[in-house]
């Protein structure tokens, strides 16, 4: 495969990776290279660093943080986050329904419809940026105060705003979403195991107990983040999508003396004489003493710098490094292996092509055994005088819906072909008069909680408990609330929803007329629908919509 005309977007191509992999993707000359970072500085300085070495290829900057609105992207989290109304927009962008508009003020889809390009490579660290928000430790400002009896609301929204998975969903969610709008070929996420292939024993942490619950929440979100991504990669016209995983510390970007940084903040020097040694009692207090020098400059010394890491001494280096602990992997290793996945080589690292050839997917005895089942269960349903159709258990309602209006069509009409030669208002009338009739098939479709709406549109039948709408207090009924309710749920006798069944009907009759004259392999499927779909066999039916009609079809076995 050749880059020479294509976009490439890197993700997070300042730093220690991405700035690697950005000057291998230069030996390729895509044609467009968009370099982003969290900050402005970070993003230039890196076009600046790769522009000798880009050649015939544009070299384009752009930054903010992805994981926010475009119009916050350049607002620091903690800035967000001290605002009342943007902490509160920002829990409802979290935890909310995505909608449309919902989805167009995302920064990431944004940048990515705006630059469109066919190769994203991401290289920022989702895990770590997630994780280190700290969830355990706003839990415990909030159960101090519930304990103290507080009003205060905004402890509790910083909880809320600091949920991990909720974070992670909205964010795969959006991301699916900007890389279809932008028709992007392929995204590639370089990974991590969160500990530096550790185990559990891992002895590094952040003060707390071993193993760290921080270092251990990265790790639940990388491994959480890389299964989104197996599932994104085995949906039907997503993007090819391919995560390569680190398992050891990476290093490094440069090694210097120089101002020792901490999340990039100089360590400014302070000393306590001898003389002025505390003694300890039964209480450490948390203020520094009043004799504690601070000195107007840094701390400089040598060091290694190994990009989100951070600054390791000699020493430290050693250690970390060292055989048995997390030993060494050099970003220009992970980039290679980056290049050549975009490439289309196999290079043996791909997560996701890895957890496709390890899980157990459907076989060739369940299959058969299938048939068995099925045969089973008609058989009983012939000695009880009844026809098993949903329980609301499968879900969502809507499927409930559909199985129910299919089961209805099957028992007035008993054909496909029958159902065509009819009107929808044809249909409307004989599907209420079989629900008049069967004070049995009634009921049940009650007591599982859906609603009939009748022929005129005007009348409605229900039980104690309703699916749709959800609600402990009364909703109020609109035109539009009800064509919600209708299409996530309702059982619709409308000459209107009656059309459609026609509609789609027709589409099926198509469907196998098309592949009438192919007796190929080729035309199996289309005719294994067939047997059953022309009889009104209600879960043919119903997969076939959701296959084909609401795209909800499997993308590999």
């Amino acid at each position: 495969m050749s880059l020479r005309t294509e976009t490439v977007v890197v993700l997070g191509g300042w730093g220690l990776v991405g700035s690697a992999v950005c000057r291998r993707l230069l030996q390729e000359r895509p044609q467009r290279l968009v370099i982003t970072s969290l900050r402005r500085e970070e993003a230039e300085h890196a076009v600046a660093e790769l522009r000798p070495l880009a050649a015939e290829t544009h070299l384009e900057a752009r930054w903010g943080d992805i994981f926010v609105r475009s119009a916050w992207k350049e607002r620091p989290r903690s800035e967000l986050l001290s605002d009342p109304q943007a902490r509160s927009a920002l829990i409802e962008d979290i935890l909310d329904e995505l909608d449309d508009t919902r989805l167009r003020q995302s920064a990431l889809y944004e940048l990515l419809t705006d630059v469109r390009p066919s190769i994203v490579v991401d290289c920022i660290n989702t895990a770590t940026a997630i994780a280190y928000q700290d969830i355990y430790s706003a839990a415990t400002t909030v159960r101090q105060l519930l304990q103290l009896g507080g009003s205060s609301s905004e402890p509790i929204e910083r909880l809320l705003s600091s949920l991990y998975i909720p974070q992670l969903i909205r964010h795969v969610q959006i991301l699916y979403h900007s890389l279809l709008a932008a028709g992007t070929r392929l995204y590639l996420k370089v990974g991590t195991t969160g500990t530096g292939g550790m185990g559990l024993n891992i002895p590094y942490t952040h003060s707390e107990e071993r193993p760290s619950r921080v270092l251990l929440a990265k790790s639940a979100i990388a491994g959480a983040h890389s299964l989104l991504l197996f599932l994104m990669g085995r949906t039907p016209g997503a993007p090819i999508v391919k995560e390569v995983k680190p398992a050891a510390i990476i290093g490094w970007k440069r090694i210097a003396y120089d101002t020792v940084c901490f999340r990039g903040r100089p360590l400014m020097r302070v000393d306590l004489p001898p003389e002025h040694a505390l003694e300890l009692t039964d209480i450490f207090p948390s203020h520094p003493p009043a004799a504690l020098r601070s000195f107007s400059e840094p701390l400089r010394s040598v060091f290694i710098d190994t990009g989100e890491n951070g600054l390791f001494s000699r020493a430290e280096f050693e250690t970390v490094t060292a055989l048995g602990q997390m030993e060494l992997i050099t970003p220009e290793e992970i980039a290679e292996v980056v290049v050549r996945e975009v490439l289309g080589g196999n290079t043996g690292h791909d997560i996701v092509a890895a957890l496709d050839a390890a899980v157990l997917g459907p076989t060739y005895r369940g299959g058969a055994l299938r048939h068995v089942a099925r045969e089973l269960l008609r058989q009983l349903e012939a000695e009880h005088h009844t026809e098993g159709v949903a329980f609301e258990m499968l879900g969502p309602p809507r499927l409930t819906k559909l199985l129910y209006e299919a089961h209805l069509l099957k028992r007035a009409f008993g054909s496909l072909q029958t159902v065509l030669e009819h009107t929808p208002e044809d249909l409307s009338v004989s599907l209420w008069n079989v629900l008049c009739r069967d004070s049995q098939l009634r009921s049940q479709i009650l007591t599982i909680g859906l609603v009939i709406l009748l022929p005129d549109g005007q009348h409605y039948l229900r039980g104690a408990e309703v699916k749709v709408p959800r609600a402990e207090e009364d909703v109020r009924c609109t035109p539009e609330a009800l064509e919600r309710w209708c299409e996530a749920g309702w059982i619709d006798l409308r000459p209107t929803n009656m059309a459609r069944w026609h509609d789609r009907l027709r589409r099926m009759q198509q469907t196998s007329t098309d592949s009438a004259s192919d007796t190929s392999s080729a035309s199996g499927e289309a005719r294994l629908h067939w047997a059953h779909l022309s009889t009104l066999d209600e879960g043919n039916l119903v997969a076939w919509i959701l296959s084909y009609e609401e795209h909800g079809q499997r993308g590999k076995r």
